[in-house]
């Protein structure tokens, strides 16, 4: 075992010391210069002090994650706040990554000045030949940094209502209400109009609208509807519902009731919940809930055109003999 640690420091860091014939044909062979890079050459024992440096990095990365990940499991963070510290934990990762490899890379002698050059150089080819997936990884780069959306939040994208379970650089992995995992670019949520249900608090706003017929006391209708709002228990109290009259329709007057609440992701539920309320509100008030009607009127002539037998038509058209 000393030995294996002086010929190792002997290697990396030329501290003289008596060694043997083998251990002295191991480290001739480690020193033996492979190839150069910008005038530095390398070695067996650089190549293997920047895999080193690149694994600690990776082990560091790891270590790190789970350590925050037990963290939170122990504080039993809502959603909201679990969905903050897995982006953090994932930046934080991926900058451990980062700093490793350009660690290792300076051990090789790279000269990162002329690196960062190539590379934007080559980023910028690459970019041309592959648009889609650079779009991708830099809005996923730009969702992580700015957290606009985050893991547990309660999206619409396309119609389509989606609970975010993962984030990556490339995609985005979400729920939907029918139970089906969606993968969704990154570059559709970061280019696109989202709806974030959950950004700032778990508040909605749900809307219902209703038609009553002409005749209907209007004054009865607002106190029915808004009766029936304020009686709903799961409604958010931070609120109150509030009941519009928005239009004379062509076979209605046209209300609706607006109504907020704290779990977006039930929405479906809610808007049952609230369609029969209404429903029922207005059936034991007396009102009568409108339908498209169509009133047809006739001139007299077709009416009595109407009214006389198929014979006396056909007969009153026989044309007369001689």
């Amino acid at each position: 075992m000393r030995s294996a640690i002086g010929l190792a420091l002997a290697i990396l860091h030329g501290i003289p010391g008596p060694l043997t014939g083998q251990q002295a044909g191991a480290s001739r062979l480690l020193r033996e210069p492979l190839f150069e890079i910008s005038g530095t050459p390398i070695t067996l024992a650089t190549l293997i002090t920047a895999l080193g440096v690149f694994l600690v990095a990776l082990i560091i990365s790891r270590f790190v994650r789970r350590a925050v990940e037990r963290l939170v499991v122990q504080r039993q963070s809502d959603a909201l706040n679990r969905g903050n510290l897995r982006v953090t934990i994932r930046l934080i990762q991926y900058s451990i990554l980062v700093t490793g490899l350009l660690v290792a890379l300076h051990t090789l002698g790279v000269r990162l000045t002329a690196l960062f050059a190539a590379g934007a150089l080559f980023a910028v080819a690459l970019g041309f030949a592959m648009q889609n997936m650079t779009a991708n990884f830099i809005s996923g780069v730009i969702l992580l940094l700015e957290r606009s959306i985050k893991p547990g939040d309660i999206l619409e994208v396309e119609g389509q209502f989606v609970e975010i379970k993962e984030m990556g650089i490339r995609a985005t992995i979400g729920r939907s209400l029918n139970e089906e995992d969606l993968i969704i670019p990154s570059s559709h949520l970061a280019q696109s109009i989202v709806k974030n249900f959950t950004l700032r608090d778990p508040l909605a706003r749900l809307r219902v609208p209703v038609g009553v017929t002409y005749d209907s006391d209007m004054a009865l209708v607002r106190r029915t509807l808004e009766e029936t709002a304020a009686g709903l228990k799961w409604r958010s109290h931070a609120k109150q519902p509030v009941v519009f009259m928005k239009a004379f329709g062509n076979s209605s007057v046209d209300w609706e009731v607006s109504v907020w609440y704290e779990d977006p992701w039930n929405r479906l539920r809610r808007n049952s919940d609230l369609h029969e309320a209404i429903w029922w509100a207005l059936k034991d008030a007396g009102i009568t809930i409108a339908f498209p009607q169509l009133d047809l009127h006739l001139d007299d002539e077709v009416v009595d055109a109407m009214r006389t037998p198929r014979g006396g038509r056909a007969s009153a058209s026989k044309p007369r003999d001689g």
